[in-house]
């Protein structure tokens, strides 16, 4: 059973069903991330469900900084304002929080939050009577005596709210609140209370995606026997997007900026229902949806359960409970997004703000591609049926067909672009699967819409790129990590166009593909920012963070490694492996002692200039491969799982980034990683599980065994693929996809003549 804490009689969940294998479902704790960095949600949601059904223990930006709260819960928060439907898993940037609900029981019904020293609406709770399981969450409110319980399924949220015996009972509806709900954030809403008794509504938002729009339907299990729809706001002028009010099918409608409605039930004899769909489209999307997936709260948690059972299933674990809990979770929380965003009949709202059809597939968003190439949208290609693959890629493309600007998603949400963070990286996410065998997309089509981008030259200093070779700092910011993001990535479209046979396009890539070394100052070894006139910035400190300047999200520390397309290229300028060795080892034993990095929010997870909170440096760790020293990665990776992961609700170092944070964990656990995305190679490391089995999308499996794992056996002594000794650090995508046996031996001491050899060592473009 995931998380439970101890409770009392009224804070019981429905039982678990008991089988006699541990399965990974049982090992998965929600709570892990919510405090901290990790920027997680304990509520309810089905793998990719476009609803993330979750309590909001703070939506004010007043109260609290919002990037604290981004996700919406915080597990040191000491009350909860409410039950909302959307929500990110671990990104750094606030926003959703849509279709805010609080029971509210006796006679007195606030309308307002209040704070958490005055409440209104908000109420105390015990972390005692909360459960969190996959698929369901139960906390008891102090203030109401209410039992609230969460359920969702793909499109659809599920609400049971245990009322005291004789109270009346009551919901909020507040359509005003928001996570990062700074004044003005609702430009239009409306409810509508139909004839049948289904409350319809929609709003249209400016927050971080600019003119969102959302729409849902409600229905309860109990007769309303009073309700108010309000606006508190005087001034409703507005001239943009407006749903149309419901004429004769409307018991009472109201439009305006700022709507709640009170809804009364009067005393209960059972549990109240609400049953709540969302859609992009329209209303009557959100009640298509709701009759899509019908059934109450039991049905609707029993169908997600087995949902997540068959997808956790992915991965059988064996390891000593800790490790398999930040595991299993880590799977977990992989498998939150990129979420649906189509309707059931495939329509869905696109960059345009248009509506679309989507042909034969569903339409996926949520994708924060400067996280999720290195290793989530990797790891989904193993874990997941090819269809989910094939989806993400036609979501892209399709997006790119239907964008203002003509370009595939940067950073995209309830199918809107945020423009947030860098580079072009749905390249890659596209690259990979294709080279991987997925086939359920246009490659060409695919392909011309991933050179469309490259080519863009209003993006991010790209029209300067492509005539000098690098992005000058002068002319645009963070310019040192953008040259070698863009040049990672067109490595990418090379290797995807040699193998749609497309040479002109494949070389005029793989040219670009080398602009890296256009940023990279051999006289001082770090990757750095240059001017227009090919002159380097100065001053120059390594160590600088601040937003805006010559990296993103790091400093030189980070980005100086970061051509994972030619690290041998790399070390040769550095000087051979002997020197970049002895950098990699200077950068996770450098003195932080007189740095402070208070003002970066996402700089968290330090081991000296290695910062595992953030992405850039995900992939260091397994660099020492390249220079024939596998066993410093082992040492490595031993150093990072035990100081960045833990089972508990800090247990995330960082923002786990739609599953960035938790992929990388996954990846290293099972004893490997996709150090360059598109190569087909996964770099070895250690494995931090006894055993693994991962249950492939054609019906194979392929099994990863530790043979003496202990603390003290920290070492990779050998390694045998289907039972044949492997000399080199890493095994082909092909091997792992065929099934069979990755078998470890684990020793005290390292075999430092393991995967030394230089024909040992993982693909770089340059030998």
């Amino acid at each position: 059973m995931g998380q439970q804490r101890p409770a009392s009689a009224a804070a019981v969940a429905p039982p678990v069903p008991v089988t006699d294998r541990a399965r990974t479902i049982d090992a998965v704790d929600p709570f892990i991330g919510t405090g901290g960095e990790g920027h997680t949600f304990p509520g309810a949601v089905a793998p990719f469900g476009m609803v993330q059904l979750s309590p909001d223990t703070d939506t004010s930006c007043v109260i609290r900084e919002c990037y604290a709260h981004a996700a919406g819960y915080r597990h040191d928060d000491p009350t909860i304002e409410g039950f909302s439907h959307t929500h990110f898993s671990g990104a750094g940037h606030s926003d959703l929080g849509d279709v805010l609900v609080m029971p509210v029981s006796g006679d007195a019904v606030a309308m307002d939050p209040g704070t958490p020293a005055a409440p209104g609406y908000r109420s105390r709770f015990d972390h005692a009577s909360e459960v969190a399981r996959p698929g369901y969450y139960a906390v008891t409110l102090d203030a109401s005596q209410v039992r609230a319980e969460l359920t969702a399924g793909t499109r659809v949220g599920v609400h049971r709210y245990t009322f005291p015996s004789g109270t009346a009972a009551h919901l909020v509806l507040d359509l005003r609140r928001s996570l990062y709900n700074y004044p003005g954030k609702v430009l239009w809403s409306g409810l509508h209370l139909r004839s049948d008794g289904t409350l319809t509504g929609f709003r249209e938002t400016r927050g971080w995606a600019p003119g969102r729009k959302l729409f849902f339907a409600m229905r309860f299990s109990a007769p309303l026997t009073g309700h108010a729809l309000v606006d508190r706001d005087t001034d409703i002028t507005y001239k943009g997007f407006q749903a149309p009010g419901r004429g004769s099918d409307a018991l009472a409608e109201k439009l305006g900026k700022q709507l709640e409605a009170r809804l009364d039930f009067g005393a209960l004899d059972r549990p109240l229902e609400v049953r709540v769909a969302l859609s992009g489209v329209d209303e009557a999307g959100a009640v298509a949806n709701l009759d899509a997936e019908p059934g109450a709260f039991d049905a609707v948690q029993a169908r997600t359960r087995a949902a997540w059972d068959a997808a956790l299933g992915a991965v059988e674990l064996e390891a000593p409970a800790p490790t398999r809990t930040i595991v299993a979770t880590a799977l977990y929380h992989s498998l939150i997004a990129p979420s649906v965003w189509s309707d059931a009949d495939g329509r869905y709202r696109g960059p345009d703000d248009q509506v679309h059809q989507a042909e034969g597939y569903t339409f996926r968003s949520t994708f924060s591609l400067w996280d999720t190439f290195r290793a989530e949208h990797p790891l989904l290609t193993l874990v997941q049926p090819a269809q989910t693959t094939n989806d993400v890629v036609r979501s892209l493309v399709d997006s790119q067909r239907y964008s203002p600007h003509g370009i595939l998603p940067v950073w995209q949400f309830a199918g809107r672009e945020t423009w947030t963070m860098i580079g072009y990286h749905a390249v890659p996410v596209i690259a990979d699967a294709y080279l991987k065998g997925f086939r359920g997309f246009d490659a060409n089509a695919a392909l011309d819409a991933m050179v469309t981008s490259a080519d863009y030259a209003p993006y991010g200093g790209l029209g300067d790129y492509l005539k000098l070779g690098y992005v000058p700092i002068d002319r645009e910011p963070e310019a040192a990590s953008k040259t070698v993001e863009y040049a990672y990535d067109d490595w990418t479209i090379a290797r995807m166009a040699r193998a749609l046979g497309r040479a002109d396009v494949a070389q005029r890539f793989e040219r670009r593909a080398t602009n890296w070394r256009n940023s990279f100052d051999i006289r001082t070894g770090w990757l750095r920012a240059r001017k227009s006139d090919g002159s380097y910035r100065t001053p120059f400190d390594p160590t600088a963070i601040n937003y805006g300047s010559d990296y993103t999200e790091g400093n030189a520390w980070q980005y100086s490694w970061f051509m994972p397309q030619d690290q041998a290229g790399l070390f040769r300028l550095l000087g051979g492996d002997r020197k970049a060795i002895a950098k990699l080892d200077a950068m996770f034993d450098y003195d932080n002692s007189k740095l402070d990095y208070s003002h970066a929010e996402d700089i968290a997870g330090l081991i000296g200039q290695y910062i595992h909170g953030n992405e850039p440096s995900h992939h260091v760790a397994y660099l020492y491969n390249y220079a024939g020293a596998p066993w410093r990665t082992q040492e490595r990776l031993k150093q990072i799982v035990d100081t960045q992961y833990h089972a508990s609700p800090e247990g995330l170092s960082g923002n786990d980034d739609l599953g960035q944070m938790s992929a990388w964990l996954v990846f290293t656990a099972l004893g490997f990683y996709p150090v360059a995305p598109g190569s087909n190679q996964y770099v070895i490391g250690r494995p931090f599980v006894s055993r693994a089995t991962l249950r492939l999308p054609d019906g194979k499996s392929f099994t990863v065994v530790a043979d003496g794992l202990s603390d003290a056996n920290r070492y990779v002594g050998a390694v045998a693929l289907n039972g044949k000794p492997l000399t080199r650090s890493w095994i082909e995508d092909g091997e792992l996809r065929a099934g069979g046996e990755l078998r470890f031996t684990m020793t005290a001491r390292p075999n430092k003549a393991w995967g030394a050899a230089r024909a040992a060592r993982p693909f770089s473009t340059t030998r």
